[in-house]
């Protein structure tokens, strides 16, 4: 919420001017900033943006902005006395190649009353004037160049100092509480406009940010993607077995403080790391078998449970580090998901949407990726990213599209801070990856290739 204010401050500014807030430079530490822009092949806009780090709903944003603009025109002031200056000297060069082609005129006039005694010496003389005309051509094309930037400069200075007279009107026409009302329409308009964002293609993982280091090697930790802006608890479960014991914590500071809110004791030991906190219940496979669990954190008890048909399970077609790892639950933009692998599609992952209230599995995909030769995966989107190791030098290096069927081999690296992944899980709500890397509780950033929905999609 206070990155969209900011966002909102910086439109709002933008829109008292009369300004293009795409033209309008301002650094990341003063406003959003359009860090790139461009068309897909289908003509739709894609654009990427760049985070404020303070407000600018203040009287000194718009001085800074004035002070920037007037710096602008006096650049260009300057611009133009350069240009002025080069167009009189070209000027004295044409009128100094007047003179010449004169002269020239006069010699082809003696060429012709004696053509015979003196056409060796006029024609070499006729050569030697041509040579002197021939770096003319260019100056000529120059002159004509700086002649329309001088015409654009005017154009733009006539516009800047309408920019500038209309700040200048601004800055004392509006006071805090008229601000805020356009602050609150701008803040509606925004949201309608953000529900046009599509899902994105991965494009760049960044980080990792250590958040804490704590536990044993291996282990997860989560929090819940559908969980409103003010609910930011935290859940921790040490180990891949032999443990039913979840810590949950308020926020990330407590989090990192160690500041526990409150523990739950599961009815069954969990397998694997691989579990998912979604809509306020605890996914998990079950220790020894293919049962996926769901437990709700608020009543403390079971809602549902279900076996995963033919999902193979106790380091059976784990991934490559083994952990019971066999089944891995996550969740994205679209929903729940479960990850694992069956013998009839010959150890290669499987692919199922589950129903969140009956863990019934509503459609599934099989791919031709190996389930042991994945390091860790993934959903975003529909689409499932796997990487190729647990340790070092691993990278997202297969994709598969559950909206197109389709697959694709992807070089996406990503830094290995600690050596050993052994959870890897997308965060929606975030857009991050949570990552527990040998001991360490740690948030890699994601990058993700957006288009915006037209009124022809819809």
């Amino acid at each position: 919420m206070q990155a969209t204010s900011r966002l909102l401050n910086l439109l709002l500014l933008a829109l008292l001017a009369g300004l293009d807030p795409s033209k309008t430079q301002i650094s990341p530490k003063e406003g959003w900033q359009v860090y790139s822009s461009a068309q897909d092949p289908d003509g739709r806009c894609i654009c990427t943006v760049v985070a404020p780090e303070q407000n600018l709903c203040s009287r000194d944003a718009k001085s800074r902005q004035l002070r920037q603009l007037l710096e602008k025109v006096q650049n260009m002031s300057q611009s133009i006395e350069v240009l002025n200056l080069r167009t009189q000297r070209d000027f004295q060069y044409v009128l100094k190649m007047e003179t010449q082609m004169k002269g020239l005129k006069a010699k082809f006039r003696q060429i012709e009353d004696d053509r015979k005694t003196l056409m060796t010496k006029h024609f070499q003389e006729l050569k030697e004037k041509m040579d002197e005309l021939l770096p003319l051509i260019p100056v000529l094309e120059q002159y004509k160049t700086d002649a329309k930037l001088i015409t654009q400069f005017k154009d733009e200075i006539r516009n800047l100092s309408a920019v500038l007279t209309g700040i200048q009107e601004e800055i004392g026409a509006y006071d805090y509480e008229e601000l805020h009302q356009r602050v609150l329409s701008l803040e509606t308009r925004l949201r309608d406009c953000m529900k046009k964002l599509t899902c994105g293609k991965l494009m760049k993982i960044t980080g990792p940010i250590t958040v804490k280091t704590s536990g044993t090697r291996f282990g997860a930790w989560m929090t819940d993607p559908l969980a409103s802006e003010k609910n930011n608890r935290v859940w921790y479960m040490d180990s891949y077995t032999n443990n039913k014991i979840v810590r949950e914590y308020k926020s990330i500071a407590d989090f990192v403080s160690g500041a526990e809110s409150r523990t739950y004791n599961l009815p069954f030991k969990w397998a694997g790391t691989n579990h998912v906190v979604y809509n306020g219940s605890l996914y998990f496979n079950k220790y020894q078998s293919n049962i996926i669990i769901k437990y709700s954190f608020d009543l403390g008890r079971v809602l549902a449970q279900r076996s995963l048909e033919y999902a193979g399970f106790h380091n059976v077609y784990p991934y490559t580090w083994g952990g019971f790892s066999d089944i891995d639950l996550m969740a994205d933009e679209i929903g729940l998901w479960a990850v694992y692998a069956t013998n009839q599609n010959a150890g290669n992952i499987v692919i199922s949407q589950l129903n969140q209230d009956t863990l019934e599995v509503m459609k599934s995909w099989s791919t031709g990726y190996p389930k042991r030769s994945a390091g860790e995966s993934f959903m975003i989107c529909g689409t499932l990213y796997v990487t190729n190791s647990h340790l070092t030098g691993a990278k997202v290096y297969y994709s598969y599209s559950t909206k197109t069927s389709t697959y694709e081999y992807t070089d996406i690296p990503f830094h290995n801070q600690y050596f050993h992944i052994s959870m890897l899980d997308y965060n929606a709500r975030d857009r991050a990856l949570y990552a527990w890397n040998n001991g360490h509780q740690v948030l890699f950033n994601v990058t993700l290739f957006h288009i915006i929905k037209t009124e022809d999609d819809t």
